[in-house]
């Protein structure tokens, strides 16, 4: 399927209905071990709601937010998110098939061991977020914004980051395989608009055999990979 700009591109988007947030579960809360199957929620905020191992196929969140709580060994397939804020809920171990996040906030979201496969970032911003032993194939972070991302002995196949600013994200123990890294900024640019604040990465380096980078990436990250391996580098 080629990746919806919209919600409306979705070949289940006429069939959703609405999320009862009335009736659903104890106080209008998600439930453990649920199933949603074409539900739309719309706007619904769920603070500390508890849907681990719930599965949700073919569904949708617009607008919205997740507030701590727990999605652990949850199971998302063809699953639509817009404009949702996901902060400090527990995913670990989730397992995300076909799923896009639009506009999207996650600020720190434990993340490790989920296993992500055929997923999309578009402008979203990551802060904090832990994918530590997750596996992610197939998965394209484009325009968005990771910051002190954690990736380390995650397995990364196929992925994707056009457009992306990267500040401080960590590759230590990560196995990867066709990870391309050009057309993303390394460091964020200082406040007052100037250079780069950093490389990028801050961790990790000698576990980065299998990440395609460009000329430009690698004048920025060459005094790191230097000092990684022990290279003094002096013009006198």
């Amino acid at each position: 399927m080629k990746s919806p700009i919209r919600l409306e591109e979705l070949p289940f988007a006429a069939t959703l209905s609405d999320f009862d947030n009335e009736s659903a579960g104890f106080g209008g809360l998600l439930e453990i071990d649920g199933d949603y199957d074409r539900v739309r929620f719309n706007g619904v905020a769920f603070a500390e709601a508890d849907a681990s191992g719930a599965r949700f196929i073919e569904s949708a969140f617009v607008g919205g937010s997740f507030d701590e709580g727990r999605l652990r060994r949850a199971r998302f397939t063809d699953v639509w998110f817009e404009q949702t804020r996901l902060v400090a809920v527990d995913v670990a171990g989730a397992a995300l098939t076909d799923v896009w996040f639009n506009g999207c906030v996650f600020a720190g979201v434990p993340a490790f061991t989920c296993g992500l496969r055929r997923v999309v970032f578009r402008g979203c911003k990551l802060d904090s977020v832990n994918f530590r032993e997750a596996a992610l194939t197939d998965v394209t972070f484009d325009d968005c914004v990771l910051r002190d991302v954690d990736l380390g002995r995650a397995k990364l196949e196929r992925l994707r980051f056009p457009g992306c600013t990267l500040s401080a994200l960590d590759f230590t123990g990560a196995t990867c395989k066709n990870v391309d890294l050009r057309g993303a900024r390394l460091g964020e640019r200082d406040a007052d608009g100037g250079g780069s604040d950093g490389a990028g990465i801050k961790a990790g380096f000698d576990s980065l055999s299998g990440v395609r980078i460009d000329t430009v990436q690698l004048m920025t990250l060459a005094p790191l990979l230097a000092h990684h391996l022990g290279i003094t580098v002096a013009d006198a």
